[in-house]
């Protein structure tokens, strides 16, 4: 019987428009013995969309766009009673969860590591219910991930995070917080938050290899507090041009959830895209939960 793939192309991602690599990817897939549907996004939301409806009916689902549309396509994946395996094709302006796993952009040579893969379950996460990939987030920079218009993300790529984020300083906040997990709660004011499964955070936050692992049923948590002193600032400044976030004020550690209550439903970014929040957040880690194709 012969093997059947879904491919979700976001032709709006990365920094070409062409999709001319694209057909030799699914040329590549044809000729490793699979029958393909090819669906193009058309809207946010669409990939999650055509997964619940389509997707149940694939031996494999592959998706090629930037986070948002990996998230996308993983959201749609999780409501299906046997969710197949999923591939990616890196194609959008940061990629962190490609950068995590050393994906290449490389439409063919993607290809034919997911036809050649075995497969690796990974970790998933959810955000009061709704799954994400690699990182859930709010406060500074935050916003920068999901308000750069698209054309910018494809022409700047990291760097239109930064001036985004540039333009976040002149009306930088506190996000008061009171931050659980299993043994500790830290209650105070934040400049950013972060829950990820991800080396790389925005583009823009790097955490080392050997720090990060994506099946452990860990995330990594990652708080900046607002600082009340020029040394406090000063420390914060060091520890973020060095990405050396083991002092400074800086709180990281390894946890399976978080509860994140707030006076206010702040905004989030899962996975590089809006999130709306709640006063109270629960995020949750399903160790190995999906089957991916690395």
């Amino acid at each position: 019987m012969a093997k059947t793939l879904l491919l979700i192309v976001n032709p709006r991602a990365g920094r070409t428009r062409s999709m001319a690599p694209m057909f030799d990817a699914a040329v590549h897939f044809c000729e490793a013995g699979y029958h393909i549907s090819i669906r193009r996004t058309a809207y946010p939301g669409h990939a999650a969309e055509i997964v619940e409806s389509e997707g149940g009916n694939f031996d494999r689902i592959v998706c090629c766009g930037g986070d948002g549309t990996l998230n996308e396509t993983v959201r749609g994946v999780m409501t299906l009673d046997a969710p197949p395996p999923v591939g990616y094709i890196p194609s959008g302006s940061t990629n962190d969860f490609a950068a995590s796993l050393s994906l290449t952009a490389d439409p063919v040579q993607a290809a034919k590591r997911i036809t050649s893969s075995r497969g690796k379950r990974l970790d998933v996460g959810t955000f009061n219910g709704r799954p994400f990939v690699y990182v859930a987030s709010f406060g500074a920079f935050t916003k920068a991930s999901y308000s750069a218009p698209q054309s910018i993300k494809n022409d700047l790529g990291h760097l239109a995070y930064l001036l985004e984020g540039v333009r976040d300083l002149s009306t930088l906040r506190p996000y008061p917080a009171t931050v659980a997990t299993e043994e500790e709660v830290f209650d105070g004011d934040f400049l950013f938050g972060a829950i990820t499964n991800a080396t790389s955070v925005g583009g823009l936050m790097k955490l080392q290899k050997e720090q990060v692992v994506l099946d452990d049923g860990l995330f990594e948590l990652l708080l900046i507090p607002t600082p009340t002193s020029a040394s406090e600032l000063q420390e914060l400044i060091r520890a973020l041009v060095l990405q050396d976030f083991t002092g400074g004020g800086v709180v990281f550690r390894h946890v399976p959830a978080v509860t994140v209550t707030t006076p206010e439903g702040f905004p989030w970014t899962l996975d590089g895209e809006y999130g709306s929040g709640a006063e109270t957040v629960e995020i949750r880690n399903l160790r190995q939960r999906l089957e991916f194709l690395l």
